[in-house]
């Protein structure tokens, strides 16, 4: 069972969007968007600090709205959440030890989007290196090594991680040695995950019970994003405001958000608070070689996800 109410007036209007969307952008298929959008009624029991126990939290039902949230679909970037959230469980507990080079790592993976850091954290998640392939023994207890942050999924009893695969680094060019070896020959080893996954997790960070109510806040403070265009980087490709869900947001708004492109997909997952209006969260996954290159689709579709929270008053 999802962890949200689908409810009839965000259905009414999220449907509404998705038609908008298609008829914008006719490349942008049925089949090549993803989307979970979740409404925060007062009183608003998200980013207050951890306030409640994860008991209370979880009982408190919110609304929302998906469509094809339960396709498995390539994340890029926007798995850096799922390793975020677990070397956070894994700190807390102590199975990993804390260091600069790990911090910096993390901050890296998540600012930055860098899949290096990613790499680093991976690494530590799971007690692998890279390298060249192995004979097949060893490289069994490496593929189930590398499987412990799918298994940490597993064990939270959520449905909406029941389909999802969170085991590979992210790559520029791509894996190599044992890494390739483990993608598997047509790739079906990939990661793979759903849009109501993705927001499951990311509400449970908002919510401050992603770990501890001080580690959700660690994790929050690494995904706040500045929409004030003079705060963005210059020297990057890619800076998860412009081409994602921030760009269709008004400079006074807030967003803490993880986004993830590639040639074929662009992503984005994002809590939003803007002045006089519910907080949200969104998460959009599409999908196509032309729609990743376009750079108009999700602050389209973020855009009117805004007026269309600004019209439930």
């Amino acid at each position: 069972m999802i962890f949200f109410s689908q409810d009839e007036q965000l259905e009414k209007l999220g449907n509404g969007i998705l038609e908008a969307t298609w008829v914008e952008f006719p490349s942008l298929d049925r089949n090549q968007i993803a989307l979970t959008w979740i409404v925060y009624d007062p009183p608003v029991l998200v980013n207050t600090g951890g306030a409640l126990t994860p008991d209370d939290f979880w009982t408190h039902k919110v609304r929302g709205f998906t469509y094809r949230g339960v396709e498995r679909i390539y994340p890029a970037s926007v798995v850096k959440l799922f390793y975020l959230v677990a070397v956070h469980e894994w700190l807390g507990k102590g199975m990993s030890q804390p260091s600069q080079e790990l911090e910096r790592a993390i901050k890296d993976m998540i600012v930055d989007s860098s899949n290096d850091a990613t790499s680093l954290v991976i690494d530590v998640l799971t007690g692998t290196t890279s390298g060249p392939q192995l004979s097949p023994g060893p490289f069994e207890t490496w593929k189930h090594q590398r499987n412990i942050i799918n298994r940490y999924y597993q064990s939270l009893g959520w449905t909406e991680m029941e389909t999802i695969n969170v085991c590979q680094k992210t790559w520029g060019d791509g894996p190599y040695g044992r890494e390739r070896a483990f993608y598997g020959e047509m790739l079906e080893n990939r990661n793979m995950v759903t849009t109501n996954a993705t927001a499951r997790l990311l509400h449970s960070i908002v919510g401050g019970v992603a770990v501890s109510s001080g580690r959700s806040q660690i994790m929050m403070d690494l995904l706040k994003r500045s929409l004030n265009p003079d705060d963005l980087p210059q020297d990057v490709e890619e800076d998860q405001v412009t081409g994602f869900l921030g760009g269709g947001l008004p400079q006074e708004g807030q967003i803490w958000s993880k986004a993830g492109w590639t040639s074929q997909v662009r992503h984005d997952a994002a809590y939003i608070e803007i002045p006089n209006l519910r907080p949200y969260l969104l998460v959009v996954f599409t999908e196509g070689k032309e729609n990743a290159k376009t750079q108009e689709i999700l602050p389209f579709v973020s855009r009117l996800v805004a007026e269309a929270v600004g019209s439930l008053g």
